[in-house]
């Protein structure tokens, strides 16, 4: 039996940071700039790197090092970036098993475009430069309900489910009601089709969900509250879902409601290098902890210092913490108020 099973995306991603990449400013654009290079120029890059991600890949990682008996059940192409997915999560100690390959499309593949870090500012904290993600869909958003080892998949305690978008979407639904009637936990990060096209069918499925990740835009979308209404938005879940709510606030740290009690977190100041996958690592490490049995207190330590810890490199995987492993930051204060 495993302890956690997860879903989503698995991808080869390509870090590409060049000082000549310059920042424009155009109304063209939603945040009001843009990562520009010159039109039929070369350009030179100072780093190059290669590591994996995806949600279900990224989920994978962190629970097999919170010493977790942890699966991935997902699909990559037939080609070396799905063996090189495949080599990374089996050294990691995650099950494979499940991990299915295809010829009908390549491993998906992200080119991550940035600038060189910024100079360290006070305390000698790095930040990161400003960045652009390219993407190339690919295989993992082809998987469909054939690909699944539904009998393997309900020897699990818990279904860890990230992003499904394109035809994997169709999967979202069947997944939810599997795990409902098998008895077995939800965690769920729903990604952009979960929260557009099929915003009706999560609204209704949410009543099976134990652990709801969303950041602040994405609450407002679920609940029909401004983020800023913090109460208000917890009460409306406290009526969708059974278990534990929790929104992201970025800078702001985390809330989390259990339906009587309201948690609140910052985070670290701690600086960063690269913020790929942080909101996995915090989704996956929180979940972590509820597996082992630990306070949604504790959780949301566990959750904040795997997030910080990864963002300290290049790679959604990279610095991910061991069981046991805290990082070097000090464990963030919780605050706990009555709903």
């Amino acid at each position: 039996m495993f302890d956690v099973v997860t879903f989503g995306s698995a991808t080869r991603d390509i870090f590409v940071r060049s000082k000549e990449l310059k920042i424009i400013l155009s109304p063209e654009f939603v945040t009001g700039k843009g990562l520009a290079v010159e039109a039929g120029g070369k350009i030179y890059v100072e780093d190059l790197i290669f590591t994996t991600g995806g949600g279900g890949s990224n989920c994978a990682a962190t629970f097999a090092k919170q010493r977790l008996k942890t699966a991935f059940a997902g699909l990559v192409g037939n080609d070396q970036g799905g063996l090189d997915i495949f080599q990374e999560l089996n050294d990691l100690g995650v099950d494979c098993s499940l991990l299915r390959t295809t010829s009908q499309a390549p491993t998906p593949y992200s080119v991550i475009l940035s600038l060189p870090n910024l100079p360290a500012g006070p305390g000698g904290k790095v930040k990161g430069g400003e960045r652009s993600i390219l993407v190339y869909e690919g295989a993992s958003h082809l998987l469909s309900e054939s690909d699944l080892s539904w009998g393997e998949i309900k020897k699990t305690r818990w279904f860890y489910i990230s992003g499904l978008s394109g035809e994997s979407a169709n999967v979202f639904a069947p997944l939810v009601k599997f795990a409902a009637d098998n008895k077995i936990k939800i965690a769920l990060n729903p990604g952009k089709d979960q929260l557009t096209k099929q915003r009706g069918v999560l609204i209704k499925i949410l009543n099976s969900v134990d652990i709801l990740f969303v950041n602040q835009e994405e609450a407002s979308l679920i609940t029909g509250f401004n983020f800023k209404h913090e109460e208000a938005i917890f009460k409306r879940f406290d009526e969708l879902v059974p278990g534990l709510a929790v929104m992201s606030k970025g800078p702001q740290g985390v809330t989390v409601g259990d339906g009587k009690k309201i948690y609140r977190a910052g985070i670290p100041e701690s600086g960063y290098v690269d913020r790929t996958g942080s909101g996995d690592a915090f989704g996956s490490g929180f979940t972590s902890a509820i597996i082992r049995g630990e306070t949604i207190a504790e959780a949301i330590q566990l959750g904040t210092a795997n997030a910080t810890s990864t963002i300290q490199q290049i790679g959604a995987k990279n610095g991910l913490l061991k069981k046991g492993d805290w990082g070097e930051w000090e464990k963030v204060q919780v605050e706990i108020t009555e709903l």
